[in-house]
């Protein structure tokens, strides 16, 4: 985790860094973009110069904001920030900047030259020209976002809180919560450092990393969900969001007493959970398949033999086939009263090597979306409580953000509903 803690007068310095940051970045992608003034929200620039594509890329302008409702891809970043921006008016530079790096870098192009005696516009790490790579950049904003430092206290989510410790948990403050999120997703590694490395340069005096947590997801082994450090396959029952009704109804926030500037945004949750795998390696199949109620294989219900196929709990009151304290029995019934408590489930498998004592740092970056976060993950972390699987597991970090709305065009940027 960075260290936040800085000495008297850094803050004046942060915000000089942040402000020559931003119009370095403004700079850049006005040169790339055909001359626009993007922190004036001009309409009138060009495309970047593209990369050469490599199939359909999720679009960057949208409803929605990518990352969300598209898989997970092979690579991934989790970033959370503490605003160091004085006011409103850097809080909204910050974003602008934040926004047009991030649609050069999911678009692809070519860097501004900039002079010779000055910094370079780009690191590099991806060649002279920057590929798409399908990124995708999914920013949220956390409650501490809220306070009085910007005048936003009567804008906050309806249901964006800071995140409890469950039973269970063990949560490590220096990982935990934070103003901003930031999630950078790409099918290769280099893809999500070069962008984090773009947006921290760009944003810095503006915004501090609080923590970071690098993820992965394997390849369909052999075929299906991909698995996490478990063996088992991981986000099975997720509901079926190319449903518009299904995704209206479980995703986007729209109504609902809701402030009118969150249409289109959705609950985000993380979790960092360790995974105990050296113990876990010590339980038998049969127990471990008992306690997810699926068989590690096939990733079928026990009760099945296709990995999608729904159980049959009503066929199996007293759970003499899937257990009744078995993970899927518990976070998900599927029962009319706990449908709508459903949400999209977002994992990615880490590594952080060993810890001070010698064993595996291994575990799940756990990201959920949903529309209502009582309603559906808390309803369900409820019902998770004391199962058998907390033996094997120790979240420590993560929170609640809000994702925000999509970027609609050239002239629009995160956040710009909060902040009008």
């Amino acid at each position: 985790m960075t260290d936040t803690h800085e000495p008297t007068g850094a803050g004046d310095l942060r915000r000089r860094g942040f402000l020559r940051g931003a119009a370095l970045g403004v700079g850049a992608v006005g040169a790339v973009a055909g001359g626009a003034a993007a922190l004036a929200g001009s309409t009138a620039a060009a495309a970047a110069t593209p990369a050469p594509a490599a199939g359909a890329k999720p679009a960057f302008h949208g409803a929605h904001q990518a990352g969300i409702a598209e898989p997970v891809t092979r690579s991934t970043a989790f970033l959370s920030f503490d605003v160091t921006a004085a006011d409103r008016r850097e809080l909204t530079e910050l974003l602008h900047t934040v926004t047009e790096r991030a649609r050069f870098l999911a678009t692809g192009g070519t860097p501004a030259p900039l002079g010779i005696t000055d910094s370079l516009s780009d690191s590099g790490t991806l060649g002279p020209t920057v590929p798409s790579d399908g990124l995708m950049v999914t920013l949220g904003v956390g409650a501490s976002l809220f306070d009085e430092r910007f005048g936003l206290k009567d804008r906050k989510p309806l249901r964006l809180g800071t995140m409890p410790a469950f039973d269970d948990d063990d949560l490590q403050p220096a990982w935990c919560h934070g103003d901003l999120s930031l999630q950078l997703s790409a099918p290769h590694t280099d893809t999500v450092l070069h962008a984090l490395r773009d947006i921290t340069r760009q944003t810095r005096g503006g915004m501090q990393v609080r923590w970071r947590m690098d993820g992965f997801t394997s390849p369909p082994r052999p075929s299906g969900t991909p698995r996490n450090h478990f063996g088992f396959k991981d986000g099975t029952a997720n509901p079926d969001i190319g449903d518009p009704a299904v995704a209206d109804r479980l995703l986007w926030v729209n109504g609902g007493g809701e402030p009118s500037w969150t249409t289109g945004g959705s609950y985000q949750v993380v979790r960092l959970i360790r995974m105990l795998v050296e113990f876990w390696d010590r339980v038998s199949l049969t127990e471990q398949q008992r306690m997810f109620g699926r068989d590690r294989a096939s990733g079928a219900p026990l009760d099945g033999s296709r990995e999608f196929e729904a159980p049959k709990f009503s066929q199996d009151p007293l759970g003499d086939v899937i257990p009744l304290d078995s993970h899927i029995r518990l976070a998900n019934p599927r029962t009319a009263k706990t449908d709508d408590s459903r949400l999209l489930r977002r994992g990615y498998n880490y590594d952080r090597g060993m810890d001070s004592n010698g064993n595996l740092d291994m575990g799940l970056i756990f990201v959920c979306y949903q529309q209502d976060l009582e309603r559906q993950f808390t309803a369900t972390q409820n019902r998770l409580a004391g199962e058998p699987l907390v033996d094997y597991i120790s979240p420590f970090g993560g929170g609640y953000f809000f994702a925000l709305p999509g970027v609609r065009d050239r002239a629009d940027w995160y956040g710009s509903g909060l902040l009008a």
